[in-house]
């Protein structure tokens, strides 16, 4: 069932299963976006429980969402943002600093063929990525989502998403073709 399935299930029906299969299918992904944002694992885990409750208390007026996964980064995002002005009071960081531990490599099959040394490196190319080039391209990579997805959560037209995107696989490319 796909997460716009779900969603219509909790609008339509008030499904409460399939908004815990919503919840189960989001929350890390949500949790470890809002901890680009903020060092607060308590907060992170508020931040985005909150965003699950206020979608089923307004699941009625919700006839506007389109793309349910978007709405939610960018309910996760404008939270966070929220939470670090009231914290910090003007304190809000750049969001080109907000990457700095949400990237992380899944293993599949396709990355267990590569030598332990060229995936080392790999993981190194992309650290060393500017934050928000490397938060690009995690969200597009590890969390699947679309350039034009991508391009509305972190509010940056499609030509920047692209270009980050280019500069990130341009540098991995270069790791990989010295191991050839």
């Amino acid at each position: 069932m796909t997460i716009q399935d779900l969603f219509n299930l909790i609008r339509f029906e008030h499904d409460e299963s399939a908004f815990n299969a919503l919840y189960r299918t989001q929350v890390v992904k949500l949790s470890r976006f809002a901890r680009s944002f903020l060092d607060d694992n308590e907060a992170c885990k508020e931040i985005v429980n909150d965003v699950f409750l206020r979608l089923w208390l307004n699941r009625d007026s919700l006839h506007q969402v389109r793309n349910v996964q978007v709405y939610l980064y960018v309910c996760v995002k404008n939270a966070c943002l929220n939470y670090l002005k009231s914290v910090s009071s003007r304190k809000v960081r750049e969001l080109t600093v907000a990457g700095k531990l949400y990237f992380r490599l899944d293993a599949d099959p396709a990355e267990l063929l590569i030598n332990k040394e060229l995936h080392i490196e790999i993981t190194k190319a992309i650290n060393n990525l500017p934050p928000r080039c490397k938060l690009i391209f995690k969200m597009v990579k590890e969390d699947g989502l679309s350039s034009n997805d991508v391009a509305a959560i972190l509010e940056l037209s499609n030509k920047t998403v692209f270009a980050q995107l280019a500069i990130a696989l341009k540098r991995i490319e270069g790791v990989v073709n010295s191991y050839q």
